[in-house]
């Protein structure tokens, strides 16, 4: 079987579709906004499922995040166990593993959504922003490697908005880094790529504001 007939055939009809499944996490973050959380399939019920079940029955949604300590993904969507297939790198940064996990949790997890998850004031983002314009390269060479991924972002923000300055820039730099990931995403997994082209499952890029709590959806490109 082809990598695109796997990815034909990697929606579930016990699932949701996509837009239902982004209605439920937008709901979810605005109780979380509202400081309103529910905390639902939590409980010993859902562990049990967990325990004895099988992921790929329930999860709903892969999200790959950063792997910053202030950006709680279940806890930002007010979900439960099982819920979400969470992958995290520092800035959300791809490399085999993490492309790897993605897949997995598309094609195999069966999750109806993909959604690529920034955040403001990220450090990843700021230290590459930092690598090119102020040559601040780090000393170790796989921090390195991460940052270089994540300098096409800075590079075309930079482009775009040769005015911006400072936190504005940062902003900007950091909506491209997770447009930047879409796409590349997208070029090495033709699987998840025609995927999403015939509708099977969506992806979505978002921003999580780390001072108000908010998700903000990114128009697709």
């Amino acid at each position: 079987m082809s990598s695109n007939e796997q990815a034909k055939h990697a929606a579930r009809p016990d699932k949701p579709e996509p837009r239902e499944v982004l209605a439920d996490l937008s709901e979810g973050n605005q109780r979380f906004v509202m400081d309103r959380p529910r905390y639902p399939r939590s409980g010993m019920l859902r562990r049990r499922q967990a325990h004895l079940g099988d992921q790929a029955h329930h999860a709903l949604a892969t999200v790959l995040s950063c792997s910053d300590s202030r950006v709680p993904v279940e806890l930002i969507f007010d979900v439960g166990i099982m819920d979400l297939f969470v992958v995290r790198t520092a800035g959300h940064a791809l490399d085999s593993a993490t492309l790897a996990s993605v897949e997995y949790g598309m094609l195999h997890v069966h999750t109806p959504l993909l959604v690529v998850l920034g955040h403001s004031s990220c450090g990843a983002v700021t230290a590459a922003l930092n690598m090119v314009k102020d040559n601040a390269v780090p000393h170790e060479a796989s921090l390195r490697q991460l940052l270089d991924g994540i300098a096409p972002a800075v590079h075309q923000a930079m482009a775009d908005s040769a005015e911006a300055e400072g936190g504005e820039l940062l902003d900007r730099a950091i909506e491209e880094n997770v447009r930047h990931t879409m796409r590349t995403l997208f070029q090495q997994s033709p699987a998840i790529k025609q995927g999403v082209a015939d509708g099977d499952f969506a992806a979505v890029g978002a921003i999580y504001d780390l001072a108000h709590g908010r998700v903000r959806w990114l128009e697709p490109e």
